[in-house]
C-alpha cells in the first residue's frame, strides 16, 4: 500500500499548504481537487501499466474531503472510472454529501454572523 501512504501524504501537504493562505477553504478545495485529478491520472496510467492501484475508498474519500471536482475533471480527462458500478453511485453520493455540508455550514456562518 505504498501508493495510498503516497496519495495521503499529498492529500496532507495540501491541507498544509491550504491553511497558510487568507482563503484557506478556497485553497484547500482547489489543492485538494488537484492532488485528486494527479491521483486519477496515476490510477488510469497504473491500470495500464498492470501497477499496484489506487484503492477506490482512497479516490471516494478524496472527492469526499472537497477533491470532488478535479476526481469529476480526471473521469473524464482520462475516461476513468466512469462507467464503474458501484463506484459511481458512490462517488456521487460522496458529491452530494460534500455539496450539502459546505452549504450547511455556508449557512451556519450567516446566521451566526461570522
Amino acid at each position: 500500500m505504498k501508493v495510498n501512504y503516497l496519495c495521503y501524504g499529498l492529500l496532507l501537504l495540501a491541507l498544509l499548504l491550504s491553511l497558510n493562505v487568507a482563503h484557506s477553504a478556497v485553497a484547500w478545495f482547489l489543492l485538494a481537487s488537484v492532488v485528486t485529478l494527479v491521483i486519477y491520472g496515476a490510477d488510469k496510467y497504473a491500470a495500464r501499466k498492470s501497477w499496484q492501484r489506487v484503492p477506490e475508498k482512497t479516490l471516494l474519500l478524496f472527492g469526499l474531503a472537497g477533491g470532488w471536482p478535479g476526481a469529476l475533471l480526471g473521469q473524464q480527462m482520462f475516461r476513468h472510472k466512469t462507467q464503474k458500478q458501484p463506484f459511481k453511485t458512490w462517488f456521487m453520493l460522496s458529491v452530494v454529501v460534500n455539496v450539502l455540508a459546505v452549504a450547511g455550514f455556508g449557512y451556519w456562518r450567516t446566521t451566526q454572523g461570522i
